[in-house]
């Protein structure tokens, strides 16, 4: 199959975190935050979610932000590849 026949790869969901560990290999843990409203007093509080993701070239390090992308099961906990590095670390 050719790109030009391959169907698009629609419905994947992407996120943009921090890379917050690079110590195993191939898999990063990513910190992603987000802001909701809070229910009952309307302001508005920042969460964080860590993901695990796919770094099938270990590129990103601690620090960078990166963009993932859902994926099928992995392994136990990881659902989501690196797609592309956004922005590297500053040292």
């Amino acid at each position: 199959m050719t790109n030009e026949t391959r169907p698009e790869r629609n419905g994947r969901k992407s996120l943009r975190g921090v890379v917050v560990s690079d110590k195993m290999d191939k898999t990063r843990v990513v910190n992603v935050e987000r802001t909701t409203r809070h229910p009952g007093y309307d302001k508005t509080m920042k969460k964080n979610s860590k993901f695990y993701a796919h770094d099938e070239g270990n590129e990103s390090h601690t620090g960078d932000l990166v963009e993932l992308v859902s994926t099928r099961p992995l392994s136990a906990l990881k659902r989501w590849r690196v797609a592309r590095i956004v922005e590297k670390a500053r040292i």
